[in-house]
């Protein structure tokens, strides 16, 4: 299993380290061709309008959006989260977003810099960390410690996604088969469960890699 990085703009290394963390290879996606060899893909946070003009420059929107067409899983945390929503409501008027969850989300809904938080989230279906249990199976699964910097806020969620977590009533952690996105930034905790969900929709599904 090879997870790929979308490493146009935004912070991947953290997202590197988790997935080391987990035993698995990685490989940062710049071009279409790097698309080829990887199962799955975070889209970190960052700027989303940034990333999706250099998505663009680089050529690299269309094949990315054939990849999660054909059933890639993805993760998209924050920024990434918009780019893969089928809305985003108060973007720029040529911003693209690639609607592989259908979702209608506002950049930045949870207030600017400075009104970024933590908290403590109840994840449906997480399993306990066995960092923290010793690997025991009938331990109560902990909360989930998000960092939520800039986050955006999902304002409709369609009829097919799953949401996993809420903050105050908003969706803050959703699934539609394959793709998981969340406002907030799971790379930046020590805890491995919201990667881990992105490896277990690999394990999952049949790989989509195109043949060689």
């Amino acid at each position: 299993m090879k997870i790929g990085l979308l490493a146009l703009q935004g912070a991947i290394e953290p997202h590197a380290r988790s997935l080391t963390r987990l035993g698995v290879a990685t490989l940062e996606v710049r071009r279409a061709e790097h698309l080829d060899d990887v199962d799955a893909l975070v889209l970190p946070g960052g700027e989303s309008t940034t990333i999706s003009m250099l998505l663009e420059r680089q050529e690299l929107f269309e094949p990315l959006a054939a990849r999660l067409a054909d059933g890639m899983p993805a993760l998209g945390t924050c920024a990434g989260m918009v780019l893969l929503a089928s809305e985003v409501l108060d973007g720029r008027s040529d911003q693209r977003s690639f609607g592989a969850i259908d979702l209608s989300v506002r950049r930045n809904g949870f207030g600017r810099q400075r009104d970024s938080f933590e908290a403590d989230i109840t994840v449906a279906g997480l399993r306990p960390d066995p960092d923290r249990t010793g690997g025991e199976p009938d331990h109560e699964p902990e909360p989930f410690h998000a960092v939520f910097i800039r986050a955006p806020l999902v304002e409709r969620v369609g009829p097919d996604v799953e949401v996993l977590a809420s903050v105050d009533g908003a969706p803050v952690l959703c699934r539609q088969g394959g793709v998981i996105v969340s406002s907030f930034h799971p790379e930046l905790a020590a805890d491995l469960r919201i990667h881990q969900l992105l490896l277990s929709a690999v394990e999952r599904g049949a790989s989509t890699r195109p043949p060689r």
